[in-house]
């Protein structure tokens, strides 16, 4: 129609039965970390249209997270994070205890923020917390003295928390892949750049893992004093962690490599060749002078810039 511009959002094949996450959960009436951490949990689940493109969810996932039993409330309670005071209380516990429990690993962190003194918050999925207080199994741990070896942990420094919490976030990015080059990008992104050249010696290779790596949380500049702290809490730095993570992204590498390459840049073309001049004929009869043999120059391509075993329990 004329004065109009007709625009669309994607251009895969999922664009035509599928929405952005922003509009799934305006539809859905659910608040941006709301719906962030429903689709980490696995609660919402997204499709790719493209190979490192946008995750977008579709209308019938949409329509099935509606008609879910007690939506929106109860659903919203499935997926309520709280703090350590809140969490020790639905616990029943002292601060103190629940502490102890999540730096020796019996608790796992669902996800952080940094306040604006930049110090860690944790927070913990309330129906998590719940559920143990209820196992006759943990009873020992929410009474009582705390164990011999638990102690020395504690002693010791032991703080589970960010490891436990990046093996669940490992977890949760793998769920989201499609592709196998996805897997290896979602694997990298735990690991530091050191570790990374030295398992992905092609540069090739190594700029299309890093184009594919989760967008990085976005609190603060990189080389930000925020931006360092969630560097820390987002790079392996347990010896068995980050050998997992090695094994893992080699293994993800190799299959990615079979299913198809890296893409690198087009060869370039030939320089034409130039073409023979023609001289005039001389008066005299002598014989023709050999044309000159062609030659072809190469032009070099110019380089381009470029889960749960995890979760060790400290106990």
């Amino acid at each position: 129609m004329a004065g109009h511009t007709i625009t669309q959002e994607a251009v895969g094949p999922a664009a035509q039965t599928s929405v952005t996450q922003g509009h799934a959960a305006r539809e859905l009436g659910l608040k941006r970390g709301e719906f962030e951490l429903a689709v980490m949990l696995g609660r919402i689940r997204t499709v790719g249209d493209t190979v490192g493109g946008r995750r977008r969810v579709t209308r019938e996932e949409i329509e099935r997270v509606r008609a879910g039993k007690g939506f929106p409330e109860a659903w919203l309670e499935r997926i309520r994070a709280v703090g350590t005071t809140e969490g020790a209380a639905l616990m029943d516990i002292s601060t103190a205890r629940f502490t102890r429990l999540t730096r020796t690993g019996f608790i796992t962190p669902v996800k952080f923020y940094l306040n604006r003194y930049r110090a860690v918050v944790w927070l913990y999925l309330a129906e998590e917390l719940s559920q143990f207080a209820r196992s006759e199994t943990n009873a020992g741990l929410l009474t009582g003295r705390a164990s011999g070896t638990l102690r020395a942990q504690l002693d010791a420094g032991v703080d589970l928390r960010a490891r436990n919490w990046r093996g669940r976030h490992a977890g949760a990015l793998l769920r989201q892949c499609d592709d196998p080059w996805e897997r290896a990008a979602a694997v990298a992104s735990l690991l530091d750049p050191v570790q990374i050249a030295e398992l992905i010696r092609d540069p090739y290779e190594r700029a299309y893992v890093r184009r594919l790596m989760p967008g990085s949380f976005s609190q603060g500049a990189p080389e930000s004093p925020a931006g360092l702290i969630i560097q820390r809490i987002t790079t392996a730095d347990d010896p068995d962690e980050i050998r997992w993570l090695r094994a893992n992204l080699t293994i993800s590498l190799s299959r990615a490599r079979g299913e198809r390459p890296a893409p690198r840049p087009a060869p370039q073309p030939d320089d034409p060749a130039p073409e023979p001049r023609e001289e005039p004929a001389p008066d005299h009869a002598a014989p023709p002078a050999a044309l000159p043999h062609e030659e072809t120059k190469e032009r070099a391509p110019e380089p381009r810039g470029l889960l749960k075993w995890m979760r060790r329990r400290g106990s």
